[in-house]
């Protein structure tokens, strides 16, 4: 198998034996990846002692052998999948996924497209529908997305508006963000900053509901100020200082915490949900009801395009998805 890892200098390219394969696992012969500020924050532990980190939490690709405990999937099968943080990811030839955690791949998609949505589409669901517990009777509730233009964002805002139907108001900080937002549906389209006045001004209904992308260090005062009395914030972003939780007190606000490979990390009973959660997915995106949100694609999978995207990603401008396909 060849890799691309990074040795905490710079990324390069080498031959590396796959693990004994697992039970539950599938052999997938890799044909597109995405990348996501996780493989960022991944780099940056990696030391130069350590060996190189086959970095990638998206992936498509095809089915080459099947685990003795797999009966969802066959050699030959088209899936996409976000993966395990705790194994090799998806910058090689091939890879080792459990089986629970893909999802058969949309058939209207191509690999690239495919690869754009795993990693997105879990966060941004478990976030709505796990974490806030949003359900169909939230249909006239208003929910807040805190930095929406971004992968997760651009998800949240679709499964909002087409499974519940509900109000949902974006953040962004460009016009060309904005218009994004607004094209994928967002009822409302504010600046990052200066909330509450945003809302006062234009006599915004007060969230229900608050995803935030962005750093908990600066929204959480303005979270608070903006929510509804018995609101739900769910976080994304690691806080690097205290936070002050006495700020939610006021108004009985439950503030959780979203970790998409918390399944795969600790191997919860309830891991196969998230290979569930990928098949609505693709029947959604099948249905025309779901868009991928592929907005840069890079080809072939090398050294230098996979620094490339790194690069991209690390600007914090991106808006959609980054691919890269052979």
């Amino acid at each position: 198998m060849q890799a691309i890892g990074f040795n905490g200098q710079e990324f390069i390219k080498f031959d590396k034996d796959l693990n004994t394969s697992q039970s539950h696992d599938l052999l997938i012969e890799v044909k597109a990846i995405s990348i996501n500020p996780i493989d960022s924050k991944v780099k940056q532990s990696v030391s130069k002692d350590s060996g190189p980190k086959i970095l990638g939490y998206d992936g498509a690709g095809v089915v080459l052998s099947v685990g003795d405990q797999v009966s969802e999937f066959k050699i030959g099968d088209e899936v996409f999948y976000a993966g395990d943080i705790t194994r090799d990811g998806s910058n090689s030839s091939q890879q080792l996924v459990d089986g629970r955690l893909a999802g058969i791949k949309p058939s209207s998609l191509s690999f690239a497209q495919a690869a754009a949505l795993p990693l997105t589409s879990i966060t941004a669901w478990e976030s709505l529908f796990d974490r806030l517990k949003i359900r169909k009777q939230d249909k006239n509730k208003t929910l807040l997305l805190i930095g929406a233009a971004g992968g997760v964002g651009s998800m949240a805002i679709q499964f909002a508006k087409k499974i519940i139907g509900m109000n949902v108001i974006a953040t962004a900080s460009r016009e060309v963000s904005k218009r994004w937002c607004s094209e994928l549906g967002a009822d409302i389209v504010l600046d990052h900053h200066d909330l509450a006045n945003q809302f006062s001004q234009q006599n915004l209904d007060a969230p229900d509901f608050i995803l935030c992308m962005g750093s908990p260090d600066e929204y959480l005062a303005q979270m608070t100020e903006v929510i509804n009395p018995q609101g739900s914030i769910c976080l994304l972003v690691n806080t690097e200082n205290d936070l002050d939780i006495n700020l939610l007190k006021a108004k009985s606000i439950t503030l959780v915490w979203e970790m998409m490979f918390t399944r795969s990390m600790y191997q919860t009973k309830d891991m196969a949900q998230q290979g569930q959660l990928l098949n609505k997915v693709s029947k959604l995106v099948d249905n025309d009801k779901i868009k991928a949100m592929v907005t840069q694609s890079l080809s072939p999978i090398n050294v230098e395009n996979i620094t490339k995207a790194h690069t991209l990603i690390e600007q914090g401008n991106m808006i959609g998805k980054l691919v890269l396909t052979n």
